[in-house]
């Protein structure tokens, strides 16, 4: 089986490995499309930490930073009762960056990583499933608070997370989603993907107020910016780098840290894409095989692209194909 193996810079090789077999616990996923994540991706090319205390190592574990991709059981280990082979799944929790992952043909993963997906739907629209969950884990949180439904809401960045954070406020029912972008490429998809309005963050009436909201960039002048506009609670999604002022003009302002990873997280995401409330096809807009991973995070790095969806076994002119005569 092919698996890719990160180096500095740009440099990544495809390794010639054999087929690893799964323990008790775990499947054998063959993975059919992987998706790119910029955070990651974008981290580990730069040498550039993920988050205080983090450091990266090269020759980079195989097949990481690679963790979003859907498939098909190719064989099950001891103890394994809720999947059978054959079935479409996909992953919805990373194992960590020092097992192998999803940039590859095969992965074994733990049965409890992955979750059944519609079969009918093609890979690309269920390969994110693991940033929906993480997106999800937040609105479950906020939906337990009660500040969805019939608010005013707002989403401040518009890269994949918040693509997927706009179409969930919908789905629960806000009357008003509003995002914010530097890029009116992002702006645009963010229209087409159900928002009510999408501005440049210069180009917004400070006196224009939010009953809710989510930062999904992590910087310290997106999440103040937000906490200024917005009269009740304010979810921080986006890697959290630098200390925020709490003021005392946001006495009425309840600001929320990212809950965690779980499961039901994950089950809500899939949920909304079998009803037909997120399309994480409009995520992905570009094909490449395995082999073109540097081209891949070169469109990343420009923001050509906001995903790029990886074939590890299809050829450049297959995947071209996919992208309608495109990259």
């Amino acid at each position: 089986m092919k698996i890719l193996e990160v180096g500095e810079g740009r440099s990544f090789a495809i390794r010639e490995v054999s087929i690893p077999e799964p323990g008790p616990g775990e499947i054998l996923l063959k993975i059919e499309a992987v998706t790119t994540c910029p955070q990651w991706d974008l981290h580990l090319r730069h040498n550039s930490p993920m988050f205080p205390g983090h450091q990266f190592h090269y020759p980079y574990t195989p097949g990481q930073p690679g963790h979003e991709a859907t498939g098909t059981v190719a064989a099950i280990g001891r103890g394994v009762t809720d999947l059978a082979v054959g079935q479409r799944v996909s992953t919805w929790r990373d194992p960590g960056h020092k097992r192998p992952g999803c940039y590859a043909q095969f992965i074994v993963h733990k049965a409890e990583n992955v979750i059944p997906v519609p079969p009918n739907l093609p890979a690309e629209a269920t390969a994110p499933v693991e940033l929906a969950m993480c997106v999800g884990a937040s609105f479950l949180m906020q939906k337990t608070m009660g500040v969805l439904e019939n608010r005013r809401f707002a989403v401040v960045g518009l890269g994949p997370a918040g693509l997927i954070a706009a179409q969930m406020a919908r789905a629960e029912g806000a009357s008003e989603v509003i995002g914010f972008d530097l890029s009116e490429k992002r702006r645009r998809t963010g229209i087409l993907l159900g928002l009510d309005a999408a501005f440049d963050p210069g180009a917004y009436p400070d006196a224009a107020k939010f009953d809710t909201a989510i930062d999904c960039v992590g910087a310290k002048t997106s999440v103040e910016w937000l906490m200024d506009r917005t009269e009740d609670v304010v979810a921080l999604f986006g890697v959290q780098r630098e200390s925020y002022n709490f003021a005392p003009r946001h006495y009425r302002l309840r600001l929320c840290g990212y809950p965690g990873h779980s499961r039901a997280a994950a089950e809500y995401a899939v949920r909304l894409i079998m009803e037909g409330k997120l399309d994480l096809r409009p995520l992905v807009t570009h094909h490449l095989p395995l082999e073109s991973y540097a081209e891949a995070i070169d469109l990343l790095e420009r923001q050509d692209a906001i995903k790029v969806c990886l074939w590890p076994w299809k050829s450049e002119e297959a995947c071209r194909a996919l992208s309608g005569g495109g990259s």
